[in-house]
């Protein structure tokens, strides 16, 4: 009696069955350790992207300041007057009313542009978390503006502010947003909208996925989990040899 060439307790190195060796070392792929590398390196990198996203907040938040003074400067003026009983518009007929809401829309539209385009500039990595920034940025920022701008323009109190220059003087009106809701968006979306774009052109790409190979390929081996059928590479232990016929044949 002849003791078996395998021992029970391992599997045969030709059956074409057996599940393929796990590749990789300690750390490497399917290794032990690799995952909680894997983990530890995605904690990084998202505690990178939060730090990023908070200095672009504050960053384009401190930008607000800019929007507002340039708002108080280019706004056109509304002009009023007084006849000692009640206040009204000097130029009925005139569009600066409107006007202040205009110049501060165009005013956020260029600051979004602008913000846009720096924080890619300098971050080219993009992400969720930059992108989220820079739109609280933006809003923050609008918010900043607006107050600045209402704090620095003419006197809110138009009744103190006509009996102080008198009957039938033309004063100015105060510096105010009509339509809040959508001008203090202005920013955020137009930042955004920008971004994305620079991103979607000029952005890195995604590398193409590798195949990965099995180890018996290169030698010509069979491949791991194909059936008996499966052709053998021209290197491989028995390539050449022809099929045993079954008993009784």
């Amino acid at each position: 009696m002849t003791a078996p060439l395998t021992p029970p307790h391992q599997p045969s190195s030709n059956d074409p069955w057996q599940t393929p060796p796990t590749w990789g070392g300690p750390g490497g792929p399917g290794g032990p350790g690799s995952g909680s590398l894997l983990e530890s390196e995605g904690e990084n990198d998202r505690r990178s992207d939060l730090r990023r996203a908070a200095v672009v907040t504050v960053l384009v938040t401190v930008a607000g300041i800019a929007l507002g003074l340039l708002w108080v400067w280019l706004a056109p003026r509304v002009p009023l007057i007084s006849d000692s009983t009640a206040v009204f518009l000097n130029d009925s007929e005139g569009e600066e009313a409107i006007g202040a809401d205009g110049t501060f829309v165009l005013l956020a539209l260029a600051f979004g542009a602008l913000s846009a385009a720096l924080v890619f500039w300098f971050q080219r990595r993009g992400g969720i978390a930059l992108v989220v920034g820079l739109a609280l940025g933006g809003l923050l920022g609008s918010l900043v503006a607006w107050r600045l701008g209402v704090w620095l323009g003419p006197d809110q109190d138009v009744v103190a502010h006509a009996r102080a220059v008198g009957k039938g003087v033309v004063f100015d009106a105060p510096l105010q947003l009509r339509a809040k809701g959508a001008a203090l968006l202005v920013w955020s979306m137009g930042a955004m909208a920008v971004h994305l774009g620079l991103t979607a052109l000029f952005g890195p790409r995604d590398p193409e996925p590798e195949w990965g190979m099995f180890p018996g390929w290169a030698a010509g081996g069979p491949v791991p989990g194909a059936g008996p059928g499966a052709d053998a590479g021209p290197g491989a232990p028995g390539a050449g040899v022809p099929p045993v016929p079954p008993a009784g044949a």
